[in-house]
């Protein structure tokens, strides 16, 4: 009877939430090291915005875990499988470069948001990444004859949508617990016409792409193609924004300046919150001029923990250096 009883309960586990298990089919089994849906991602998203909040008062683990309501065991686990570093050497890192920065003296405007680490000059990633518009018939017709596929995969910043068309990956867009019709929604107000098709495995292959690096095996080679519905002027600056924004932080006057429209920073910014693909023309590198974080689309939190995390990803300055943000702040002076 025990076996019996045993295999009923597991039946019964796999049925209780199937549209979970639906969706998720292609993207846990084969999902990288640090990958995380958007319930876990929120819980480290508030422990590292707790720690760059807290550093100076050294918060013991036991704290931390519960800013991130998670017990010691399971917090510890989980930011080290997301991050690579314990919270402890996390905070260690927060602290030692605000040291660099206090020691380092008077710096540039944007030198403030690098006061905790949370950013360097390495680049986001090794992709080359081309970046096209839409054709105007396509615009025109709002997607008749166009096929996409779509899906939803874990990255290292939650749940992500992405959506592709054979000339390119058109949308990415990260989405809450529980949002993913509302997500879905918003790609059919884009491409009302588009010939939508459900594909998790090619969303599984994109991300992995992405954000795996060298351990993940993907079937494509080559550049990763951009293809994004916008206007002449939005399409000026996210071309503008792949270049400058990929190599580190940058203000929206610098960005200003790089897409030919110097004083322009207000309608800059208005094309930056309007971007279709995140991470890849990385709006979340872009700062207010005095160096704060300023807004995301997608939420603050996750733009910081995006920050800390290519941070903790680029080399190191040596000891005694100064800022970790000088360098890559001089550049957008």
């Amino acid at each position: 009877m025990a076996p019996r009883t045993a295999e009923r309960k597991n039946r019964v586990a796999r049925c209780a939430h199937p549209t979970i298990i639906s969706r998720m089919n292609h993207t846990h089994l084969s999902t990288p090291d640090g990958f995380v849906d958007s319930r876990d991602f929120a819980r480290v998203a508030r422990a590292i915005a707790y720690i760059d909040e807290h550093f100076r008062e050294q918060p013991r683990l036991a704290t931390i875990a519960a800013a991130a309501r998670l017990s010691e065991f399971h917090f510890n686990r989980l930011f080290r499988r997301w991050a690579g570093v314990t919270p402890r050497q996390y905070l260690a890192f927060v602290t030692s470069h605000a040291a660099h920065r206090a020691l380092a003296g008077p710096a540039s405007v944007l030198d403030a948001a690098y006061t905790l680490g949370l950013s360097g000059p390495g680049r986001l990633h090794d992709l080359l990444v081309t970046l096209d518009a839409v054709t105007p018939g396509e615009v025109k017709t709002a997607g008749i004859g166009v096929e996409m596929s779509y899906g939803f995969s874990d990255t290292p910043f939650g749940t992500a949508l992405l959506a592709s068309t054979p000339r390119g990956l058109s949308h990415l867009a990260f989405v809450e617990p529980g949002a993913e019709a509302a997500a879905l929604d918003e790609l059919r107000v884009l491409w009302p016409n588009a010939r939508l098709h459900r594909d998790d495995a090619r969303s599984a292959d994109l991300t992995g792409r992405i954000w795996g690096g060298a351990r993940t095996v993907s079937a494509e080679r080559g550049p990763l193609k951009l293809a994004v519905h916008g206007t002449n002027f939005q399409i000026k600056v996210w071309r503008a924004l792949l270049g400058l924004g990929s190599a580190g932080p940058t203000s929206y006057a610098a960005l200003a300046q790089a897409a030919g429209v110097p004083g322009g920073a207000q309608a800059v910014g208005n094309a930056v919150g309007a971007n279709p693909v995140a991470w890849l023309i990385p709006c979340h590198n872009v700062l207010r001029k005095d160096g704060r974080l300023g807004g995301y689309r997608w939420g603050t939190e996750r733009k910081r923990a995006m920050l800390a995390w290519t941070s903790l990803r680029s080399p190191r300055p040596p000891a005694g250096s100064g800022s970790p943000g000088r360098a890559a702040a001089e550049a957008v002076r």
